[in-house]
């Protein structure tokens, strides 16, 4: 069994295309949740013996983490700004990094649809960041290094 540590897993900001990405790792991140749902559809018949049956439909993702507030980090800036302007990040949330044989996660482009800023009297100001896929020309995919 290959166990996985939370502070081996990656996150990834792809600063070139789709095709030829440029994998930057975000590491101005603490906890990050990779929150992965489906949808479902009733199927229940009366052969089912008195069992509802359900089938899964739409796949949903969202990923939620913190950061620490930094105004000069890039990744920061660049998290921040496609909240305010509204504007797509494609990001690989990966159980390794982007090299590594057998690293796996999710790929897509994510809309940041939260940005909350949290100041503890006796901590570092951060903020916690919710992004969902959005649309794009290249759909999510479950991203696996050979």
């Amino acid at each position: 069994m290959a166990v996985k540590l939370g502070l081996d897993a990656k996150l990834f900001h792809n600063t070139g295309s789709y095709a030829t990405p440029t994998w930057d790792e975000i590491t101005n991140v603490r906890d990050l949740t990779l929150n992965l749902e489906a949808g479902e559809a009733d199927v229940t018949t009366r052969g089912n013996a008195g069992w509802r049956a359900t089938v899964a439909t739409l796949k949903d993702g969202s990923i939620e983490f913190e950061m620490v507030w930094d105004s000069e980090d890039t990744d920061f800036i660049a998290i921040r700004d496609a909240f305010l302007n509204k504007t797509a990040v494609e990001l690989a949330v990966l159980d390794g990094d982007v090299v590594a044989s057998g690293s796996q996660g999710l790929r897509a482009s994510f809309m940041v649809t939260s940005f909350s800023r949290n100041e503890p009297l006796e901590e570092a100001i951060t903020v916690s960041v919710t992004m969902k896929p959005t649309y794009s020309a290249n759909p999510p995919e479950w991203m696996s290094i050979p």
